[in-house]
């Protein structure tokens, strides 16, 4: 009996992470989906100010080496785009995932400004209330599909983000909808409701620093300084 009872699968459960976090002005979020101590996502807001007379400001989401982002790239000005997604949206193997090889990120909401062209503004995340990133990323090797829910409001070109929540599906490879936080097949299961409480909005708490990567630190600096630690 001992040993058929080793033999049963172990249940599959989504592991939901309740939260509320401003990301202001020049504010960075490290993101860590399964509470391992290593970021998976990066969310940034950059350069902002009340008003913009050049150069380009906004918000982002950068991925660990080998995690991903739902969207696209755009057409007019070929910048790879975070895609806004709506509660419900199925997140798994069969979307559309993009990754940068730069600093920073995939574009949420960007605002440039030149002498030549004036202001124009890209992007899917201006102006919406719960909409979802759609997020891949590994744990020790084995792909994960989770979401993470954002609220985000523009005045004047600057921008505040509202993190209110994230998740992932435990099993590899199983997709998820944007927003479940429990499985289709396990009503009966109580879900991990994590309620965070070791990072701030928009400064890393000390103790916590001394936690995760040495590249953090290096935020600070500006956006050609993000480099984030490849997983194990």
């Amino acid at each position: 009996m001992s040993l058929l009872a080793l033999a049963q699968p172990s249940e599959a459960k989504i592991v939901y992470t309740k939260t509320h976090r401003v990301i202001g002005t020049n504010g960075i979020y490290p993101l860590d989906l399964n509470h391992d101590g290593t970021i998976d996502f990066l969310i940034l807001e950059l350069g902002s100010s009340r008003f913009i007379t050049s150069g380009y400001n906004g918000l982002w989401v950068k991925e660990a080496f080998g995690n991903a982002v739902d969207g696209s790239r755009s057409q007019q000005h070929g910048q790879l785009l975070a895609a806004a997604l709506r509660k419900g949206a199925l997140v798994g193997p069969r979307q559309s995932f993009v990754s940068s090889t730069g600093s920073s990120g995939e574009v949420m909401i960007l605002f440039g400004c030149s002498v030549e062209q004036g202001c124009s503004s890209q992007g899917q995340w201006a102006n919406v209330n719960n909409r979802y990133l759609g997020l891949r990323f590994q744990i020790k090797g084995k792909t994960r599909y989770g979401w993470a829910r954002l609220s985000v409001q523009v005045a004047n070109q600057k921008t505040t983000a509202r993190l209110t929540g994230y998740a992932y599906e435990t099993i590899p490879r199983k997709s998820i909808r944007a927003g479940q936080t429990q499985g289709a097949s396990e009503s009966s299961i109580t879900n991990s409701n994590v309620t965070e409480t070791h990072i701030s909005a928009n400064v890393v708490d000390p103790v916590s620093q001394a936690t995760q990567p040495a590249s953090l630190g290096h935020l600070a600096l500006g956006v050609r300084a993000i480099r984030l630690r490849r997983k194990p």
